[in-house]
């Protein structure tokens, strides 16, 4: 979890400083009151006797990590749209073309795209820089004798 927009109770939200989440996704309460045991499932966040909490998945994004996103976003969106776009919606089926003495010679996109690839600058540079030896998922060990202790991680 990233952080926690909003925590809502009995339809009033929560002040921050009422609230912590620690390791393990847990909510805890830090104004000395306690979380309700129950609630109407079928009425709407913004009524009593129910309970919300609003959050970000995932890690903050630096200015690189944007700048790569907003590249690709523009690509999609430019390939989306109509006749003289980039035309990300077909791949090029060219490699090499000579024309009026005139060569042009462009990547293999299946190559670049099994190399983990996008073919655009900047999100190939963040790629390479985020993750270097194009792991497909983060490495992990797990034991089922250690007990991981319980941190806070949000505010």
């Amino acid at each position: 979890m990233y952080d926690v927009v909003e925590v809502l109770v009995d339809g009033e939200a929560l002040v921050p400083e009422a609230y912590r989440v620690d390791s393990a996704g847990l909510l805890v309460r830090t104004d000395g009151e306690c979380w309700m045991d129950c609630q109407d499932m079928a009425a709407p966040p913004t009524e009593p006797g129910t309970f919300a909490v609003t959050y970000r998945w995932g890690l903050p994004l630096d200015d690189a990590a944007i700048a790569a996103v907003s590249e690709l976003v523009c690509h999609f969106l430019k390939g989306c749209g109509g006749p003289g776009s980039c035309g990300c919606k077909t791949p090029r089926n060219v490699t090499r073309m000579v024309r009026q003495g005139m060569e042009m010679e462009m990547p293999d996109p299946t190559l670049l795209f099994s190399e983990g690839r996008t073919g655009l600058p900047m999100c190939d540079l963040w790629l390479a820089t985020v993750n270097p030896y194009r792991m497909t998922s983060p490495s992990r060990a797990y034991s089922p004798d250690y007990k991981r202790p319980r941190v806070q991680q949000w505010p």
